[in-house]
C-alpha cells in the first residue's frame, strides 16, 4: 500500500504522538498549537540546522541540512536537521561526487535524552525515509542534545522500525476518524504548552459533554425562580 501525498504525515509528529497521543491530536488533527518557552528553544535551535543553503565537505564526510524526506509506504515527510554522508562502500552514488555515501540523520533536540520523548522514532522514521528514497540501508543516525552538547548514537533496530510503522499506521487511522484521543493526565501534563487548550485535569474528573451538562443545569438552577 502507498499514501497518497495529500495524506502524508509530518515526521516530527511521531515525537508528539508518542509523548501524548492527545497532544499529537490536538495539533495534527484540530489544528491548535500555543507557545512556551521549551517550544520556542527549540524552534531558534532548529532555525540554524534547518539552513538549506548549507553544504560543507569534510573528508570523508559530506554534510547538508534541511532536506526534504518523505515515504509513499510510510504515508509520511519531513526534513532532516543534519544529513552528513560518509563514504561507505555500502553507501550510493551522490551527484558530482566520487564513490559510495552513506546517509547518516543527525536531529537535534534542546534538552537531554528521556526514554518517553519519541526522539528515536523520529530519527528512525527519517532513516526510513531515506532507505525509501535511495534504495540503501541506513544502521545508526544520531541525536545531539542542546543541555548535553553532543550526541548520542542510535542503532535502527528491527524493534525500532517496528514501533515507528505501528505508530504511523495508529496516527494514519486516527486522522482517516479525525478522532482525538483521551489521555490520562501525567506530570509532564504542566510542562505542556496545550495544558490550557487540552485541560487535563477535566479529563481526569468527566467527559466534556458530563462537565457542560453539569454547568448547564447549574445555571439553569440559578436562573429558575
Amino acid at each position: 500500500m502507498a499514501y497518497n501525498e495529500e495524506d502524508f504525515l509530518q515526521l516530527s509528529g511521531l515525537q508528539h504522538f508518542h509523548f501524548c497521543r492527545r497532544r499529537w491530536a490536538l495539533i495534527h488533527i484540530e489544528q491548535q498549537w500555543a507557545e512556551n518557552f521549551r517550544t520556542i528553544d527549540g524552534a531558534l535551535m532548529h532555525e540554524h540546522a534547518h539552513d538549506k543553503d548549507f553544504r560543507d565537505s569534510r573528508g570523508d564526510c559530506f554534510i547538508t541540512r534541511g532536506m526534504h524526506v518523505f515515504s509513499a509506504e510510510l504515508g509520511v515527510s519531513g526534513e532532516c536537521d543534519v544529513l552528513e554522508f560518509h563514504k561507505d562502500p555500502n553507501g550510493v552514488f551522490l551527484s558530482q561526487k566520487e564513490g559510495l555515501w552513506l546517509p547518516y540523520p543527525v536531529e537535534y533536540k534542546r534538552g537531554k535524552p528521556n526514554a518517553q520523548s519519541g526522539d528515536t522514532l523520529q530519527l528512525c522514521g527519517q532513516a526510513m525515509c531515506l532507505e525509501s528514497m535511495l534504495c540503501c540501508e541506513i544502521p545508526e543516525g544520531a541525536l545531539y542534545y542542546g543541555e548535553l552538547r553532543r550526541r548520542v548514537p542510535i542503532a535502527f533496530t528491527e524493534e525500532l522500525r517496528q514501533r515507528v510503522t505501528a505508530a504511523l499506521a495508529e496516527m494514519h487511522d486516527l486522522v482517516r476518524r479525525g478522532s482525538t484521543p483521551k489521555v490520562k493526565p501525567t506530570k509532564g501534563c504542566n510542562a505542556c504548552s496545550l495544558k490550557e487548550l487540552c485541560l487535563p485535569k477535566l479529563l481526569r474528573t468527566q467527559s466534556a459533554s458530563a462537565y457542560i451538562r453539569e454547568h448547564w443545569e447549574e445555571a439553569a438552577d440559578e436562573t429558575t425562580p
